[in-house]
């Protein structure tokens, strides 16, 4: 088992120019196979929504849904370092909401830190989280919960004067008192000038290699959930069609007879029929 992280160690690592890996886990036995192979850090993410609980966006997921989730997965790698998403309308309604919901992900989950979307509006409401001891982590860019404000899910930033009002919220998220950022769906050289302007690392998911770290949604990276595969994801395998195949050879071989076979099943004692007088 890997040495916990810790925000500090995550903070260094940009340091010393270490680049940082992120994945979502949403429950025990990923986490646990995530965190054996290294991963730095674990996002329980509201996208659960959409690959595990089949909701159309990320914006029905609950807080009980994510604090369900978050606890298995800290249950699955209790040395890793887990960070949990809130989900939309766990923090919009103010810093008082805020804290009280991203205390549960501590409290009740075993989290580290929380993640939240947004840039100048939550600056107030991070300051308050970090006040009371809630470790945060900021997102800017496309910012899912609120995607139909931005027009859809697209790149965003790549205007003169969105891309300047982007690197002013990283800044003012950093003055907030975030201790990393994920960076969504922006042009590459945005992500590389934003990670150059913060000292905090920079998380990124289709913003380039100039960013601190990198962090996919891991059924895409795995090829396990193939509705819709943006355009930024590399799949490392497709596990969607091998599961699909082993599936149809297990249909096939239980309607034959062919599963159980006796190498599968256990032997009983000589003569049962017999000795059950049957």
């Amino acid at each position: 088992m890997q040495k916990h992280k810790t925000v500090a160690g995550i903070i260094a690592m940009k340091k010393k120019g270490e680049k940082i890996t992120m994945l979502t886990a949403y429950d025990a036995g990923m986490s646990s196979m995530l965190a054996d192979a290294g991963v730095d850090m674990l996002l329980v993410g509201d996208s659960l929504g959409m690959v595990v609980l089949g909701y159309d966006s990320t914006v029905p997921v609950t807080m009980d849904e994510m604090i369900h989730h978050a606890s298995a997965v800290r249950r699955g790698a209790p040395g890793a370092f887990v960070v949990g998403d809130m989900p939309f309308g766990s923090y919009q309604t103010g810093a008082r909401d805020a804290i009280i919901n991203g205390g549960r992900f501590l409290k009740e989950a075993g989290c580290d830190a929380v993640k939240l979307e947004g840039g100048f509006e939550v600056c107030d409401t991070v300051t308050a989280m970090v006040r009371a001891g809630i470790s945060v982590v900021g997102h800017i860019g496309l910012t899912p919960q609120t995607a139909t404000q931005l027009g859809g899910y697209k790149v965003q930033g790549r205007d003169i004067d969105s891309a300047r009002k982007m690197i002013e919220e990283a800044r003012a998220l950093e003055e907030a008192g975030v201790f990393a950022m994920v960076l969504e769906c922006i042009p590459a050289e945005l992500g590389k000038i934003i990670s150059e302007e913060i000292a905090v690392p920079t998380i990124g998911i289709g913003a380039g290699e100039g960013c601190d770290g990198q962090v996919l949604v891991t059924h895409d990276m795995l090829g396990m959930f193939d509705k819709f595969i943006p355009s930024f994801v590399k799949s490392y395998c497709r596990l969607a069609p091998m599961i699909k195949e082993a599936v149809d050879s297990y249909n096939s071989e239980v309607r034959s007879g062919g599963f159980p076979d006796e190498a599968h099943s256990f032997s009983s004692a000589p003569e049962l029929r017999k000795l059950l007088g049957l």
